[in-house]
């Protein structure tokens, strides 16, 4: 068996579902699947119910996290017309500020110019800033990064027209970054009509055309592979109303690797998109005596058996892939192990982004 060792990876776009989700995901069992999909930090959303917009709910969700992670993560806040004077107060201990301009599931819409410009104003320069952006809602990102001078990292590109304009924007020198997901890179509409509800997200699957246009700027204008991992049961899935996302913190890898594999990207420019990146935009500390040990030459089934987030099942169960992870060392020790269940790291044992200092 052959043995590859990369460093360890971080997903900046993760749904943990805590508080008020935890019938879907909770923090120990999202980690449980972060550390299975070869994630040693994962920074999380606030779209929570309720939403993390103030000091108070983001350290009650801090709280409940140190008590049940088993690799670090970091909390976002969120953007919210209604506490904008708590922005100061929340940026402390939060990783960044995620600003919704388009459909989100919950509460937390930006949809005018003075809340926008008061995010802008009173955010930490210090701190990052996430948009959800689609369609021309990019363009207002990129007209914000270009007139506060600042940077704008934008979530989940999926058209063409939007990575198109991100790649002028950074040849203008504007300070922008984004990130794409693999439900994107993988799937299309026409998986969307095959999968149903299980196909359903924000953004929704796109055309052949938008995908290919990902993948041609996956070499240079895109920043990071992010998952998006938002986790839904089965049960709402399928109910008259089913909620948008799809789990994806233990399929990412494999995907990617599985594109390595095939040529589509190199494993350099894939530790780039995973693990470097992800570390430079959103400012992480670095963790010593990290690493994640693959066999790229393991072939195998995506099965929603064995997965570990609590929602159970993946839109590419079937799929067959390379590269299967086989242990995660976190500071030194092991946090997961595929041969030996008892080495998953313990709930408690993982550290929050940025720490309890707030640094």
């Amino acid at each position: 068996m052959t043995t590859l060792r990369l460093p360890g990876l971080v997903d900046v776009h993760t749904h943990l579902r805590v508080p008020g989700g935890e019938h879907k995901e909770d923090f120990a069992t999202g980690t449980a699947a972060a550390l299975s999909g070869g994630f040693t930090c994962v920074l999380a959303m606030p779209n929570t119910s309720p939403p993390l917009v103030t000091r108070t709910a983001l350290q009650g969700a801090r709280q409940l996290a140190q008590a049940s992670i088993r690799c670090d993560v970091g909390l976002f806040g969120g953007a919210s017309p209604e506490h904008i004077d708590d922005l100061a107060a929340l940026a402390e201990h939060a990783v960044g500020l995620k600003i919704y301009l388009n459909d989100t599931f919950g509460p937390l819409r930006v949809e005018d110019l003075p809340t926008l410009q008061a995010c802008f104003d009173r955010w930490p320069r210090t701190k990052p800033i996430a948009m959800h952006a689609e369609g021309q809602s990019v363009a207002v990102g990129i007209g914000l990064a270009a007139a506060y001078h600042r940077p704008v990292h934008f979530c989940h590109i999926s058209r063409r027209d939007e990575i198109e304009l991100i790649a002028s924007a950074k040849q203008a020198g504007l300070p922008v970054t984004c990130e794409v997901t693999p439900h994107h890179l993988f799937l299309t509409e026409a998986d969307a009509h095959r999968l149903g509800p299980l196909g359903d997200m924000r953004p929704r699957l796109a055309r052949q055309d938008d995908q290919d246009a990902l993948w041609q700027h996956l070499a240079n204008t895109v920043d990071c592979i992010a998952t998006d991992h938002a986790p839904h049961t089965l049960a709402e899935k399928a109910s008259d109303n089913p909620p948008p996302g799809v789990a994806g913190l233990e399929t990412s890898l494999p995907l990617m690797l599985t594109a390595v594999r095939q040529g589509r990207l190199t494993m350099a420019r894939l530790v780039e998109l995973m693990a470097v990146n992800p570390r430079r935009v959103f400012g992480l500390p670095d963790q010593a005596d990290t690493f994640v040990e693959i066999d790229p030459d393991a072939r195998y089934e995506i099965a929603n058996h064995a997965l570990h987030t609590k929602c159970g099942w993946t839109p590419f169960a079937g799929m067959q892939v390379w590269g299967r992870v086989q242990r995660v060392v976190l500071r030194g020790a092991v946090a997961y192990d595929s041969d030996d269940p008892d080495q998953m790291a313990q709930p408690g044992s993982g550290r929050l982004v940025p720490g309890n200092d707030g640094r």
